[in-house]
């Protein structure tokens, strides 16, 4: 069986669906509360790469008061944005489920039944 891990945000309501939907399914997934147990630059590069998206920009939330603290723009390089992601945490965009090396943002919650 493969290893499958969901980042999560119990306080964020696409993430609880998402793991709602995990359930449903009967899918045994380890649950990693991303703000409780903060990833790594190392960790948040993998899943960059796992997540197999053009830029790293895709993987946060600029809405989100860090994304000023850290000084980001929309221009910022890729190794800047995963900087950051490792140093405020609430920025990685959630959920997202982690398949051996794929990987996927659950927006919508169903986009994560593609890897399964």
């Amino acid at each position: 069986m493969p290893n499958r891990t969901l980042f999560h945000n119990p306080r964020c309501s696409k993430s609880r669906q998402a793991l709602a939907l995990l359930q449903k399914n009967g899918v045994d997934v380890e649950v990693v509360e991303y703000l409780k147990t903060p990833l790594n630059f190392d960790e948040i590069s993998a899943l960059y790469k796992a997540l197999d998206i053009e830029n790293a920009h895709k993987m946060i939330r600029p809405k989100e008061t860090e994304f000023t603290l850290a000084k980001l723009e929309k221009s910022s390089n890729d190794n800047d944005v995963l900087k950051a992601i490792a140093e405020y945490p609430k920025l990685l965009e959630r959920p997202i489920l982690l398949v051996e090396d794929k990987a996927v943002i659950g927006r919508p919650p169903e986009d994560i039944l593609t890897l399964l």
